[in-house]
């Protein structure tokens, strides 16, 4: 009779999952009660640091879409720079450190996406802008919310299930690339890699999303006076 010769332990996979979903559950759901960029505050820093001539937000569909995106790389450069070095920074303890990481991942990734909607002229007062940055974030880790999904859900309970759909895509993101971080040895590196490749993937689709809202919206104004422009 042959033994079965077992490899080292390792964590279940599906355990990993199950684990990483609820923290960044907690962490989005956290994020979303206390989390927000001041516009205001932001407006002058648009004015004082990139050299925007804008009194109000409504003012970025007035400037060149080359203008609005430099700045809009300007502010993901800064979030991925931040999320990497937080990344080596909380990388040392391996899967230790999992539940600050997702803390401030959530953080970093969800006021880049409020910056990204300020920077293409749209603010988030209202429930239903609350809503449409939610929708963006979901964009942003790559969750399709379809029809049906969008038809049964009431606003009370809309943003938490985006937020359980979003946990869910990214958990099996982070699952897929993790076996570096088990290694303690390894993980301040990687864990500052995977953490610069996860805020530059959901921004650059959150970028993306808004960009093609403020095109679409260009479009609408400047047909009636342009007979057949579109925007490329």
């Amino acid at each position: 009779m042959f033994r079965t010769t077992r490899s080292p332990a390792r964590p279940d996979k599906s355990w990993l999952r199950r684990r990483l979903e609820q923290s960044l559950s907690t962490a989005l759901m956290r994020t979303y009660k206390t989390v927000r960029v001041d516009p205001d505050r932001f407006l002058v820093e648009l004015r004082a640091v990139h050299g925007l001539p804008v009194t109000s937000f409504q003012g970025m569909r007035s400037l060149e879409v080359a203008v609005l995106d430099e700045v809009a790389e300007k502010v993901i450069r800064g979030a991925v720079r931040l999320a990497a070095l937080e990344g080596a920074g909380l990388g040392v303890g391996g899967l230790v450190t999992i539940v600050p990481d997702f803390s401030i991942l959530a953080g970093i990734t969800m006021r880049t996406i409020q910056k990204l909607s300020l920077v293409y002229g749209y603010q988030y007062n209202t429930e239903e802008e609350i809503t449409e940055l939610w929708l963006a974030a979901a964009s942003a880790a790559g969750v399709d919310l379809g029809r049906d999904f969008l038809e049964k859900n009431v606003l009370n309970r809309f943003i938490p299930a985006i937020i359980r759909r979003v946990a869910a895509q990214a958990s099996g993101e982070f699952v897929e690339k993790w076996a570096g971080r088990l290694v303690p040895v390894a993980s301040s590196l990687v864990g500052g890699v995977l953490n610069y490749y996860f805020v530059r993937g959901w921004s650059e689709r959150a970028h993306r999303h808004f960009r093609g809202k403020h095109l679409e919206a260009r479009g609408r104004v400047f047909a009636p006076v342009i007979e057949g422009h579109t925007d490329a």
